[in-house]
């Protein structure tokens, strides 16, 4: 019973994330690229996008959840959701219109799910922040 729980709580808090705002644009300080392990976020911007992403583990695979809202909560875009499964090592790229993008990677045993192109995110933040 515990097992089916989970899972339900966390794509509740998904949608509470993206329906109310709690992950809009005055909180573009809120980013944790992992590694996470299972039901932990990972927050991040894809380009004018909030990404938040959980995965559960599913016979060693990573069952990923994953939701995308505009970053303003006025902007009049509902939130998207993917969902995807990932084998230990593979990779899922995510690409924004604007050339930005996030690699998420599975651990083995779907021990840990992690953003790859971390850099890439964190400068594309610093420069968004400063200009």
């Amino acid at each position: 019973m515990f097992k089916n729980i989970l899972p339900i709580a966390a794509s509740t808090l998904l949608s509470l994330f993206a329906a109310t705002g709690l992950a809009g644009a005055g909180e573009s300080n809120m980013t944790n690229l992992g590694p996470v392990g299972p039901y932990e976020p990972i927050l991040a911007m894809v380009g004018k996008s909030r990404l938040v992403a959980y995965f559960e583990p599913d016979n060693g695979n990573c069952s990923v959840s994953m939701v995308m809202s505009a970053a303003s909560g006025d902007s009049g875009v509902k939130a998207t959701r993917v969902r995807v499964a990932l084998h230990p090592g593979e990779l899922f790229h995510l690409d924004g219109v604007e050339n930005e993008r996030i690699v998420i990677t599975c651990a083995p045993n779907a021990k840990g799910m992690a953003v790859l192109n971390k850099g890439e995110i964190l400068t594309r933040s610093a420069s968004n922040v400063l200009y």
